[in-house]
């Protein structure tokens, strides 16, 4: 079966990928098996598992029937030949930097990766004595500069988290492989609906499968995705280290996972005509959204991209103060930080995608403190709409006077 799916088309690979080789007892649902361990009662049996000779199962830390099932659904959707599971998306990033980098190593990144994931680059590698170069999102002759000078990890995350900058990963990772570099991409935002890295020349592919993987809010996970020889290093760090996926999670994110291509293009829907109608706004200096003409990564986007996604943000003049008016007016949000459920979500960068950062490595990172991040949900795109149009009604009504009239 997973051969056959494999030439099926998106729709049809979230729902049947990686699921008939795990059902039991005639289910046509993948189990939740919650044995920690498994009995063999001939013992040659049993060490032919336990030394990887033959398929099999030995204890839960090291692999599990439900989260296998979940690995190969999200191999498949990103063309990969393996994917290792995790208990969080931090914990498949970290895990994945410490699976390949050495001390005397060097990492080229850009300025605008996720919160958690810049703290790894400016606070935790040094410990081991890893060098770590952030170049300026979105200019590519520096950061091909930086590759030149070699590195041993060329990471990437686009579209950005939380300002939605593109990075063109085809021009990169050539760069990349000239000096012998991993190209590791953060496939998060963009979801294996819209962008599959591998096929641009990435090595790796990186996800918090918490976000659109999973769809409700309601689990942690993570999962790394490349070629059978690099996930076997991810697999035996995730091993020995433990940071595995449980499988009451790795079930619940494969139940989000069947309905990911019509939850996408719900959201993404609504997302384009919401940026739109931002930019109308006054109360708005800026809107970050991919599928903007006005974007300066759109047309790196429309070519890698095969649809722009359910996230945008926006900067509100007079910054935190318009926040803490508009936000409560908000009928039809959840202000949390999350991102990627049914339900719409709103977060500033300082709560959400960098609360991690002082103001100033946020200011140094080119993130507002009136940044907006806009989880887009699966509501009707009318309603949405309007929720915006009487919250900026009463926020005119509340802000001084200066602000109205910038």
């Amino acid at each position: 079966m997973s051969k056959e799916i494999e030439s099926a088309h998106m729709g049809t690979k979230v729902v049947w990928a990686g699921e008939k080789e795990f059902r039991a007892f005639g289910a046509t649902q993948v189990p939740v098996v919650m044995s920690v361990a498994y009995d063999y009662e001939d013992v040659d049996e049993w060490y032919r598992v336990a030394m990887g000779d033959r398929p099999g199962y030995i204890y839960n830390r090291m692999s599990n029937p439900t989260v296998q099932a979940f690995e190969e659904k999200i191999r498949i959707l990103e063309g990969a030949e393996a994917a290792v599971g995790f208990s969080s998306g931090m914990a498949a990033i970290s895990s994945t930097l410490y699976t390949f980098l050495r001390p005397g190593n060097r990492v080229v990144s850009v300025k605008d990766t996720y919160g958690g994931t810049n703290k790894i680059f400016t606070e935790f590698l040094s410990n081991i004595h890893v060098d770590v170069k952030l170049c300026t999102t979105g200019d590519h002759a520096e950061i091909e500069r930086e590759i030149a000078k070699g590195c041993k990890i060329l990471y990437l995350e686009t579209p950005t988290n939380p300002t939605l900058k593109i990075t063109d990963i085809n021009r990169l990772a050539k760069a990349a492989k000239a000096v012998g570099a991993m190209v590791i991409v953060d496939n998060t935002f963009a979801t294996p609906i819209n962008q599959n890295p591998l096929k641009w020349g990435a090595d790796i592919v990186v996800h918090s499968a918490t976000k659109f993987l999973s769809g409700h809010a309601d689990v942690l996970g993570g999962v790394v995705c490349g070629s059978t020889e690099l996930m076997a290093h991810v697999y035996h760090y995730r091993e020995i280290n433990g940071a595995t996926m449980d499988p009451w999670s790795a079930y619940l994110i494969l139940r989000g996972m069947k309905t990911l291509k019509i939850r996408v293009q719900q959201q993404e829907k609504s997302a384009m005509e919401i940026a739109a109608y931002l930019q109308t706004q006054p109360l708005v200096e800026a809107v970050y959204y991919p599928g903007l003409v006005t974007h300066t990564g759109h047309l790196i986007a429309k070519e890698q991209m095969r649809g722009f996604g359910g996230i945008l943000s926006f900067i509100l003049k007079d910054e935190m103060d318009a926040i803490k008016i508009l936000l409560p007016k908000l009928k039809y949000a959840n202000r949390a930080g999350n991102l990627g459920a049914v339900e719409t979500i709103y977060g500033p960068a300082r709560t959400t995608s960098h609360v991690e950062c002082t103001p100033e490595e946020r200011k140094s990172l080119g993130i507002s403190e009136g940044l907006l991040r806009i989880s887009v949900g699966i509501e009707d795109t009318e309603d949405l709409i309007e929720d915006l149009r009487q919250a900026f009604e009463y926020l005119e009504s509340k802000l001084p006077i200066r602000v109205k009239i910038i």
